[in-house]
């Protein structure tokens, strides 16, 4: 057996393996050492054999209270991802699973690697996207910037500031499918604005096999007040171009390990949250209500008291500097407990559908995003 985290977006330190029935491992930590929660790795050499495998410092991980109901997802190919019997005990998490062939992969969550990324940007261009590069990462990876649309409104979607949450790039794939397809929605939302889509905030962290870190160990969903060239380059270029652009509307999408939800998180909190941004905020959520079929509003994070909200993070940043809606979205890493799947859990196709069904929600929301 042999066991290897070496290739995009890998994670994991192997402590000891010769015992299929007692296969140790560890998670390695983001630059920084602040966070860790990620894993994906491949086994070869054990086809046939029943192996437990223990991830020993599971105990330690950013969110240790996520791994109660989380299962983690395997594969054959790299490709289908299903979910294996997993639990949390004495801080270790445990994977048991038989491989049925001589190559299995195993992930915290389907992965998303920049190889796909680079597809899927490509593949916009060819559908009539107009891509960019905003700048170049610390490890010197292009920032892409895909726009569709010459509306004059400016909206600014987001996605993957925290690497580690792959599902915000498998959303991305149903949000610029949708568009780029003929739909009479997208084209009408494409006549009023134009879209400025930055599918992959951390290529760094992606390929490095973060949970929440680039290459200098910032989380860069705490660097919109003041980045830097040094610390947060990804967050300095995007805001350069906001500036040059405007914004009208950002919505910046996430995973969340804990909530077995999809949420959205507002702007509430700023010091200029206005009566005309509640009235957008409500109305925007109203919106992925009627459109977004596993979206709900009973369960998501506390709104911030009036003036209490962290100006570090992208929403408020952005909602503050623009006066304008944004919003965070937020799927989960576990499952929809409104709706379950015992097989899949929350997975690429449903990241994926999400997506898309977002267009509709964008569209509606649209006419109303000027200030009266």
């Amino acid at each position: 057996m042999h066991i290897s985290s070496a290739f995009d977006g890998g994670n994991i330190d192997v402590v000891h393996a010769e015992d299929p029935q007692d296969i140790q491992l560890r998670i390695r930590p983001d630059v920084g050492g602040e966070h860790a929660q990620w894993f994906y790795f491949r086994v070869t050499q054990a086809k046939d054999q029943p192996c437990i495998f223990r991830i020993l410092n599971a105990g330690e991980a950013s969110y240790p209270k996520a791994w109660v109901g989380t299962y983690a997802v395997a594969s054959i190919d790299g490709n289908s991802w299903v979910r294996v019997p997993t639990r949390y005990e004495d801080g270790q998490l445990i994977l048991t699973h038989t491989p049925g062939t001589d190559v299995a992969f195993y992930a915290y969550f389907a992965p998303y690697s920049m190889e796909r990324h680079h597809a899927l940007v490509s593949e916009a261009a060819h559908r009539g996207a107009r891509v960019d590069t905003l700048g170049l990462t610390l490890d010197g990876q292009p920032l892409d910037r895909l726009r569709l649309g010459d509306g004059p409104l400016q909206l600014w979607i987001l996605a993957r500031q925290h690497p580690g949450e792959t599902m915000a790039e498998w959303w991305m794939e149903g949000f610029i499918g949708r568009l780029t397809q003929p739909d009479s929605v997208a084209k009408e939302l494409l006549a009023r604005a134009t879209l400025h889509i930055v599918p992959n905030m951390n290529p760094d962290g992606s390929r490095r096999g973060h949970l929440r870190t680039n290459a200098a160990g910032a989380n860069l969903n705490r660097e919109w007040h003041s980045p830097t060239a040094e610390r947060a380059p990804e967050v300095r270029a995007v805001l350069a171009a906001m500036d040059a652009s405007g914004v009208d509307f950002c919505l910046d999408v996430h995973g969340d390990e804990e909530l077995p939800y999809v949420f959205l998180s507002g702007c509430e909190g700023i010091p200029s949250f206005t009566p005309h941004l509640r009235a957008l905020t409500d109305a925007f959520t109203q919106a992925v209500l009627r459109t977004v079929s596993d979206f709900q509003t009973e369960y998501g994070y506390g709104v911030d008291a009036p003036g209490c909200a962290n100006m570090t993070m992208c929403t408020n940043a952005v909602a503050e500097r623009y006066d304008c809606l944004a919003t965070t979205l937020e799927q989960p890493f576990k499952d929809n407990a409104n709706n379950p799947d015992p097989k899949f859990g929350w997975s690429p196709k449903r990241s994926q559908t999400t997506g898309a069904d977002f267009v509709d929600a964008i569209a509606e929301i649209t006419p109303r995003l000027r200030a009266p």
